[in-house]
């Protein structure tokens, strides 16, 4: 049986891009396994109109090899569509450009196996090796892999509210938007919960197509106002090497306070975006009165469903005034995000892993939680640890530098050290 140097479970944007850079590494010997058909990215936030908030140097490959044959430019010159692109005059690709480069991407990696659903990790202290069983979905054949170290990228799965967990209906998250957009539409009304990018792209969605379909909508937040993504340059250096090691030697209650307040960083909504959503509520407003509310400061406490009348009852509270009201609503739409939970399959690990006080992975400045320091590493989820660059997709060459690092022993990719002007701690002894 071949044992491998690593595997990688999961094949989000990270593990695939690991994958871009590891294949041409003959010293390397890796296996990614996915447990879908193939390579998705969001299919149900792939709205036509919607790009990336981080420019496309921010692709698999550049910021670690910008010589990668995996990058996004190569993918537009292969596909004819780099011309395009320079006329268009912007750096940010349209999301369902981006899933089609990755897919372009994972079809030409050799050390990728789609309908692997891992179901547990066994260390096997004899061998030195982890064994990673796994089952193909629809079959239910299973296979078990050896590897010497893991990485682990099997993303954030969807949020639900505790107020909407077992909630009867039809109500959709918004993962699941844009195959449930045509039943949405066809309802009286429809409600879209949440505050960043997916309920505002959502949100603008359904009002571009309100007068076709003659429906109410309502958007209702939590946050105390339309927060925009903070993008301001000095701010982009907290995706920098020096704010990691920075934020990284914080104390722990220190990091697990700043981890709630800079949710803003990157969970915010594009300007443009909110802009767009006033002009076009503007334009609306000529003809008379929008059938639609933006409530803010609203939060959701209770949500029923009456089968009988197809309405949901939203339990809310404006928590500056402290008044609760109800809202009915016939469509649903959670903007709820995403949350990561430790996969199941971790738990034979349990005792190999490091935790920190509040139940989370330990996770050390080279991205690993095992107990040795070096054996398995983690993709994202690390926001607890490394700040907001765990999930910055343009921070993801550089982690993979790092894990490469730590896999060879060796630094493969130059990695940057300082890029920033700023300083983010305290300065030793006297400052002339």
């Amino acid at each position: 049986m071949t044992t491998y140097d690593f595997i990688g479970i999961g094949l989000g944007p990270y593990n695939l891009g690991l994958a871009c850079l590891t294949e041409p590494l003959d010293e390397l010997n890796g296996l990614f396994l996915e447990s879908k058909p193939d390579f998705d990215w969001h299919p149900g936030m792939l709205l036509e109109s919607a790009t990336l908030q981080t420019p496309f140097m921010a692709d698999l490959v550049t910021l670690a090899d910008p010589t990668s044959p995996y990058s996004f430019l190569n993918y537009l010159k292969e596909t004819g569509r780099l011309y395009p692109f320079y006329i268009r005059e912007m750096f940010y690709p349209v999301r369902s450009e981006y899933d089609e480069y990755c897919r372009w991407a994972a079809a030409k990696l050799r050390g990728i196996r789609f309908d692997q659903e891992v179901t547990s990790v066994e260390y096997d202290p004899r061998a030195s090796v982890y064994l990673v069983h796994a089952v193909r979905p629809g079959t239910f054949e299973t296979t078990t892999y050896r590897a010497r170290r893991l990485v682990l990228g099997t993303g954030t799965p969807p949020y639900v509210p505790e107020a909407c967990q077992g909630l009867a209906g039809d109500a959709v998250h918004n993962s699941g938007y844009l195959e449930a957009k045509a039943a949405l539409q066809t309802k009286e009304s429809i409600t879209v919960v949440g505050s960043g990018q997916s309920a505002a792209e959502i949100y603008y969605d359904l009002l571009s197509e309100m007068d076709a379909h003659g429906y109410r909508l309502n958007w209702v937040t939590r946050s105390p106002r339309f927060f925009p993504l903070e993008y301001t340059k000095l701010t982009l250096e907290m995706t920098s090497p020096e704010y990691v090691d920075y934020f990284h030697a914080l104390p722990e209650d220190t990091r697990h306070r700043l981890e709630s307040e800079q949710k803003g960083l990157f969970k915010g909504i594009n300007a443009d975006l909110i802009n767009g959503i006033f002009d076009l509520l503007y334009q609306k407003s000529v003809k008379g009165p929008v059938p639609t509310r933006l409530m803010t400061n609203t939060a959701l406490h209770s949500a029923v469903h009456d089968p009988a009348t197809g309405l949901y009852t939203l339990g809310l509270r404006h928590e500056e005034q402290g008044r609760d009201f109800r809202l009915a609503t016939h469509g649903l739409v959670l903007a709820t995000g995403y949350r990561y939970r430790t996969p199941a399959f971790l738990a034979p690990l349990h005792e190999r892993i490091r935790w920190d006080g509040h139940g989370r992975f330990d996770v050390a400045r080279n991205y690993s939680i095992d107990t040795t320091g070096r054996e398995i590493f983690l993709q994202n989820a690390g926001t607890h640890t490394h700040s907001i660059t765990s999930p910055d997709l343009g921070m993801g060459p550089y982690r993979n530098s790092w894990i490469i690092r730590e896999l060879l022993g060796r630094e493969v990719y130059p990695i940057e050290k300082s890029i920033a002007f700023q300083e983010f701690g305290a300065p030793e002894g006297l400052v002339a």
